[in-house]
């Protein structure tokens, strides 16, 4: 069955909007596993404007105790800072050395960036393969974010990951306006198995186009849900929303599972 990891960085920033502590990240994610979420994510950025260092301490240290995994998200470059705020980054790599999730999930967000919004390029992931070697010697299961493209997922094998998150965005444009981009996904996927990879998904999956997604690309180890899940939670409550998406993950399984037989 594939996993589900419930990113927090929505709860974070309804949190910084008005400061203080509310809604509590932490609460929240321990409400999330509770519900039969795997794991929690966080993306903290430079400019702390959501999940910041803070949080993914108290995020790994939850985990740890529920024996759930841990993943956290950046670009690896992002350097020490302190924001007009205030806020002290602490930077990516650093953070992770100190936390040692369960996983790191490296992405090329440029800084200031609204959101995750293409995969690395050839080129950029074999610049990784150094910092690739020094979380993995850490015990840190490293996921590279691509594109849809077997090319990049040839070169996240080369440059020593252990996984490559798929960019479902495009996937998640096309479900609205009926195109089925699902192929390229396919593929993607079959490259990274044939290449010994495990293969994650994120990036606007929702109640609606995870199902068909799963069903169309088999053997998704897990799937990182934030933004259409913290939606639903403000009308299901937190408890019900990772309900309802560990089961539409379940679904696929169960299917898949009959028809083999």
């Amino acid at each position: 069955m594939t996993r589900l990891s419930v990113n927090l960085n929505k709860v974070a920033l309804v949190r910084n909007a008005r400061g203080g502590a509310r809604p509590d990240v932490e609460a929240m994610g321990r409400i999330a596993l509770a519900a039969g979420a795997h794991g929690l994510t966080l993306h903290p950025r430079p400019d702390g404007r959501h999940a910041r260092a803070d949080d993914v301490r108290a995020l790994a240290a939850l985990c740890a105790s529920a024996g759930a995994e841990m993943n956290v998200e950046g670009n690896p470059f992002e350097e020490a800072s302190t924001g007009a705020d205030g806020y002290a980054f602490p930077g990516f790599l650093a953070l992770v050395r100190d936390v040692r999730p369960a996983q790191a999930t490296l992405v090329p967000d440029a800084a200031g960036q609204r959101t995750s919004d293409h995969g690395w390029s050839v080129d950029g992931a074999a610049r990784l393969a150094p910092l690739i070697a020094d979380l993995r010697a850490r015990g840190i299961r490293v996921s590279l974010f691509v594109d849809p493209d077997p090319a990049a997922v040839a070169a996240a094998a080369a440059a020593g990951a252990d996984r490559v998150e798929l960019y479902t965005g495009p996937y998640a444009e096309a479900f609205v306006v009926g195109r089925d981009v699902r192929p390229a996904y396919r593929a993607a996927a079959e490259a990274a198995r044939a290449a010994g990879l495990g293969v994650n998904a994120g990036h606007d999956l929702d109640l609606d186009n995870l199902g068909p997604f799963l069903d169309a690309v088999p053997g998704v180890d897990e799937v990182s849900i934030g933004q259409a899940l913290v939606a639903d939670a403000l009308e299901r409550g937190m408890s019900a929303a990772v309900g309802a998406y560990v089961q539409a993950c379940r679904r696929v399984s169960g299917r898949r599972a009959r028809s083999s037989r």
